[in-house]
């Protein structure tokens, strides 16, 4: 049998593809180190942050709720933990470059110049949503739970537990709000389009409600509503730029090579 001359002209854009992906790998990696170190330095304040919720709670004294440690490493531990988060953080910004930078050789010219809005809507809808969830819902969830029994018990709450719990229930909220942006990136790689996002709203509308009222275990509706309303409206503007970003009818598509096929 004849060797095919032509095969290792074939593997090679896939081995190139491979390299590209592990530097940008590597790179990411580099900014999230980074970002850890510089957050590590602050973990005391880190954890101040992750306490003030139940610090704010109206039931929180000193002598009631108190976060303990069960192992002698487990300092050092959550301390890695709060900076891993915080740092990936600082880093999401200088991260979702070369996110971009690996897709971009692949996409047309007029495509290329959504790179910025797509690294400042990412990072910024990801901290929007923290913050969301920070500020108006975590400090309610805390409350209910703490006193779920009505004070029938006094709380004692392993500091891992509660820090794993804080981040996340965080990162999830700063996920969801990332629904605008994925519509986005669905419908320029042909998933799905503002059709579908629009007929399959009542499907949306019902995934919402589960999700907020998994998310949020308080009895009362309002609560549920207030992460509910936001995540409907996050869908509805997916739809609205899915439609915006849209991908051209075969016949009328621009007459563009990208630089680089995949």
């Amino acid at each position: 049998m004849t060797a095919d001359p032509n095969a290792n002209l074939k593997s090679a854009p896939l081995f190139d593809h491979l390299e590209e992906l592990r530097k940008r790998i590597v790179i990411s990696a580099v900014f999230l180190v980074i970002g850890m170190i510089a957050a590590f330095q602050y973990r005391l304040q880190l954890l101040e942050l992750v306490k003030v919720p139940l610090n704010a709670s109206v039931l929180y004294q000193q002598d009631k709720v108190q976060l303990v440690t069960l192992n002698l490493t487990d300092q050092f531990i959550l301390s890695l933990n709060l900076s891993f988060w915080a740092g990936l953080a600082i880093a999401l910004p200088f991260m979702l470059t070369q996110v971009w930078a690996f897709i971009a050789p692949g996409l047309y010219d007029h495509e290329r110049r959504w790179a910025l809005p797509f690294i400042i809507g990412a990072g910024f809808s990801f901290i929007v949503g923290a913050i969301f969830g920070y500020t108006l819902v975590l400090p309610t969830m805390v409350r209910f739970l703490l006193d779920f029994l009505n004070g029938a018990v006094t709380p004692i709450l392993s500091l891992g537990s509660y820090i794993g719990t804080v981040t996340t229930f965080l990162v999830a909220f700063g996920l969801s709000f990332e629904l605008p942006i994925l519509a986005v990136i669905l419908t320029r790689i042909g998933i799905v389009n503002h059709v579908l996002l629009r007929k399959g709203w009542r499907i949306a509308l019902v995934v919402i409600m589960v999700f907020a009222a998994i998310i949020t275990p308080t009895p009362d509706p309002t609560s549920m509503l207030i992460v509910a309303v936001p995540l409907y409206v996050l869908y509805e503007l997916g739809v609205i730029l899915s439609r915006v970003f849209r991908l051209p009818p075969p016949e009328t598509a621009p007459d563009e090579t990208p630089a680089l096929g995949l």
